[in-house]
């Protein structure tokens, strides 16, 4: 694997570790669960001999980033503050560009409306808009991907079948998620990030966060929920979307739609035969399209 220059950043109350390659402006790139900024390693460099200062933060709760004082509840919110801070704390300006997949894309989504002056374009993948995103979370089919979201909620037992065996039960999320992909290269390095117990807790935070039985789907969560994450958002945006996504489904119909939730410009693609980790699955194809649209 490719060797990256280290660095770290205070942003948002928290000391970021983050990879990075290349100069000039900042192109942030944003993980989810379960992941690490090394997904990005393909990514990095095609954004660098771009042009761009790629860089890819080990995300809140996953080391080496400093633990946050609240390792139980992570909330959209605070995703949407952490790109936000981040990109101050990076140097970056009106030219940067942020690149986001999984739980990421709840905070460009918000981000990127919040605060618009700071991201020039936005390249998102594998979680819709907050409209669309809604349409699906109640749907049959989805409720069986989303599986994990209620599982994650059974405190007492979750993290230690989890962890069990060498935290078995991502390999089985990965397999899921991108059926036929191998993920040998990703998984250690992604399981490094949560092996301490403490760092584990922080990245089930995320889920103890939104999806609390207790007030997931009422007034008040959604309200909170769109205040965060469900503008429609200024830049122009390419949204990608993978037809073997284990995680979260899409027809073509609604792929199609996110651009009008997205700046003139915007473009979305339903790509055929990759799964959740297109990033690293089909890197070369992932990579033209994301680097030809926010180089543009």
């Amino acid at each position: 694997m490719q060797e990256f220059r280290r660095g770290t950043v205070r942003a948002n109350n928290l000391t970021f570790e983050y990879l990075t390659a290349g100069d000039g402006p900042l192109a942030l790139c944003m993980h989810g669960f379960p992941d690490s900024p090394y997904t990005y390693r393909y990514l990095l460099p095609a954004l660098a001999d771009a042009g761009f200062r790629a860089v890819a933060p080990f995300n809140r709760g996953y080391a080496p980033t400093e633990l946050p004082i609240d390792r139980h509840h992570v909330h959209s919110s605070t995703m949407v503050a952490d790109q936000i801070a981040l990109h101050e704390a990076l140097g970056g300006d009106e030219r940067a560009v942020v690149l986001s997949h999984d739980w990421a894309a709840l905070g460009t989504w918000g981000a990127a409306a919040k605060e618009p002056e700071r991201w020039s374009r936005c390249a998102i993948v594998n979680i819709p808009p907050f409209a669309i995103f809604a349409e699906n979370i109640v749907t049959y089919d989805q409720i069986k991907k989303s599986f994990y979201f209620w599982y994650f909620q059974m405190t007492n037992v979750v993290e230690q079948i989890v962890a069990a065996d060498d935290f078995a039960f991502i390999d089985h999320i990965w397999a899921d998620w991108s059926p036929g992909y191998d993920a040998s290269e990703d998984l250690p390095l992604m399981k490094d990030c949560i092996r301490d117990p403490e760092h584990f807790r922080a990245a089930l935070a995320y889920y103890w966060g939104q999806f609390d039985p207790k007030r997931f789907g009422t007034p008040e969560w959604a309200a909170e929920q769109a205040d965060a994450w469900g503008a429609d958002i200024p830049q122009p945006t390419l949204y990608l979307h993978g037809t073997d996504d284990g995680c979260h489904g899409m027809t073509q119909e609604q792929v199609d739609r996110v651009p009008s939730h997205c700046g003139p410009g915007s473009r979305s693609e339903l790509i055929p035969g990759v799964g959740h980790f297109m990033h690293v699955q089909r890197p070369a194809d992932v990579n033209k399209r994301i680097v030809e649209f926010v180089a543009g």
